[in-house]
């Protein structure tokens, strides 16, 4: 819609509003006039204390006079007091006005079309519901204290000028309308461009959950750098929107500074022609306190007000008079190039098992660099083809020691190799920007599981083409084909959301049973199957020509390795199950720890 047709949208809207609570505006417009008072007497007094008192020789009268000032200051706070209590009653049915709006339209949206609600209308809504139901109510709020005071402050000035000497009014108004005309001509383009920049926000809000929901399906096509444009151009809009209203700004500011400053240099610069037509020096002193002190600062306050909250208001209420209420689609669609149907080039082929397949040298590992170090001087060397299990207390550094044969963390000293090649920064991956490292495959203990078939889920780990025959074998061989007929076949489409912890960790497991990969690590990712799942995937997986790697969650997991590495905090231990009670205490007392709950 039109910028006029907004404002003429948002501007019914606020008339029935105010309709409904004339009784409200008349108690605030009874205690503004207080406020009238107060600054006709801040002027006016200033004047007689002068003209009367002081310069006649009658101090006595100029001090009387300046106690009236004072008495009109005392208005001036008993009417702030009346006007915020009016204001709250003004202020607090249009937020919940607002809110029952947002609920309304959210409801609205997933009734009509569920899917375009499903897709883009929760974070509009749920922004309208909290932040911008709140960032209207501070704006309107601000802006009927701050325009009301305005108002009946200009009254009680321009009265008072006019009291004391109309030609006051000649020298003064021109000015004063100069700058009120030319921070006027700014607010239409700072809503316009205030606007377009919400747009963004909430465009870039969208589009940042969209992608954090999604980033592992990203990360698994490869298509990391195509989702990452996407934002980019968002982030560059924003940048752009946010150059254009600072440059608004600033000619606000110079209206603001004709407005507020031109007419104090025309008073002080006309007084010797006010002198000579019999204006006298009270008066001149009291236009300038009604200048200074009254009519300056509220105008200034109401530009302020106007070219922020008021833009920003106009620009909120549009998203509630919208009956669609939507976020604005961008222009540029967030895509991830999932590479060629086909699939990718074939894989180089891994490395011969010449090379242990992991390798730790002198390794020290700290998150931070004051902080105590989780694995300090590891020294640990894994066959092809072993299977070795990892042992040790909660927050020992098993994940942490996995996440460093994957390659997710770089040692802060010593070396970590798989299979000949340093674990970070190390071609491995099947084609440049797509696909898995063939040379391993981490399992962590959430399983990965995303919107697509069963089919592609079981091989989204491969870097190739595979068979329907060798998917039926390997869930077959996991126990994972009972799961995969009642999900419909592998041609089913899998909601993540509705299978279980176990569900998810057996179609992972399969995945990883699948991938070409070497070594397999294992962070707990059979915590939620049971012991007898538990024990075929492993033995399953251990059968698998290559090395498998296990964070083991039971004392089964242990007894089936070849051998058992113990990390205690102090020193790792490393042997087969029988050798380590007599090696390691802690081993034996996990030993014990894991019968008595067995």
């Amino acid at each position: 819609m039109s910028e006029h047709g907004t404002w003429r949208r948002v501007s019914r809207e606020g008339r029935r509003f105010l309709r409904g609570r004339t009784g409200t505006l008349r108690r605030l417009a009874l205690w503004s006039l207080l406020e009238s008072a107060h600054t006709f007497l801040g002027g006016y007094a200033v004047a007689r204390a002068l003209d009367d008192g002081f310069l006649a020789g009658r101090t006595g009268t100029g001090i009387g006079w300046l106690a009236v000032a004072g008495v009109g200051a005392l208005l001036g706070a008993l009417a702030l007091r009346g006007v915020f209590g009016g204001l709250a009653d003004l202020v607090e049915p249009l937020r919940d006005g607002l809110v029952r709006r947002s609920v309304r339209q959210a409801i609205g949206l997933a009734v009509s079309d569920p899917a375009r609600a499903s897709r883009a209308g929760d974070s509009g809504a749920v922004s309208r519901l909290t932040q911008q139901t709140e960032m209207a109510r501070d704006s309107f709020a601000g802006l009927v204290l701050i325009a009301r005071s305005f108002v009946f402050t200009a009254l009680g000035a321009l009265l008072g000028l006019a009291a004391l000497a109309p030609v006051l009014l000649v020298l003064v108004l021109p000015a004063l309308l100069l700058g009120t005309a030319a921070f006027l001509a700014t607010l239409r383009p700072m809503a316009r461009v205030q606007r377009a920049a919400l747009d963004a926000d909430e465009a870039l809000s969208g589009r940042t959950g969209e992608l954090a929901a999604g980033l592992r399906d990203v990360i698994a096509c490869g298509g990391g750098a195509s989702a990452g444009a996407g934002i980019e151009l968002l982030i560059a809009e924003q940048e752009r929107l946010t150059g254009r209203l600072a440059r608004w700004t600033a000619l606000r500011t110079l209206a603001l500074g004709v407005a507020g400053r031109l007419p104090v240099v025309v008073l002080l610069a006309g007084t010797p022609w006010l002198l000579g037509r019999g204006v006298s020096a009270g008066a001149v002193a009291g236009a300038l306190t009604y200048l200074v002190q009254s009519l300056l600062p509220a105008l200034d306050a109401l530009m302020t007000a106007v070219g922020a909250a008021g833009t920003r208001l106009l620009v909120v209420l549009d998203r509630f008079c919208d009956p669609e209420a939507a976020p604005r689609p961008h222009p540029e669609p967030l895509a991830v190039d999932p590479g060629p149907v086909s699939g990718p080039p074939a894989p180089p082929a891994p490395p011969a098992p010449t090379s242990p397949a992991v390798e730790l040298r002198r390794v020290r590992f700290a998150y931070g660099p004051r902080a105590h170090p989780v694995i300090d001087d590891l020294d640990l060397l894994v066959r092809p083809g072993e299977h070795l299990a990892v042992v040790g207390p909660s927050g020992i550094g098993k994940s942490t020691l996995t996440a460093l044969i994957a390659g997710l963390l770089p040692p802060g000293r010593g070396t970590v190799r798989v299979a000949g090649a340093p674990a970070c920064g190390a071609p491995g991956r099947a084609a440049p920007g797509y696909g898995p490292d063939v040379r391993r495959t981490l399992l962590p203990q959430q399983a990965y599981v995303f919107t697509g078939t069963v089919h592609e889920n079981l091989t989204h780990l491969c870097p190739g083409p595979v068979s329907r025959g060798e998917v039926e074998r390997a869930t077959a061989v996991l126990g994972a084909d009972a799961l995969v007929a009642r999900l419909g076949g592998p041609d089913a489409v899998v909601d993540p959301g509705r299978l279980t912890p176990g569900e998810r960790q057996h179609l992972a497991l399969a995945a990883a049973y699948l991938s070409p990969a070497p070594l397999l690590l294992l962070d707990e990712a059979t915590c939620h199957l049971d012991p007898r799942a538990e024990e075929r995937a492993e033995r399953a997986l251990a059968e698998r020509p290559g090395t498998l790697v296990v964070v083991a969650h039971r004392i089964s997991s242990a007894v089936r390795a070849d051998r058992v590495l113990v990390l205690d905090g102090t020193r790792a231990v490393c042997g087969t199950h029988a050798e380590l009670p007599a090696r390691s205490p802690l081993y034996r007392d996990l030993v014990g720890l894991w019968n008595a709950q067995g």
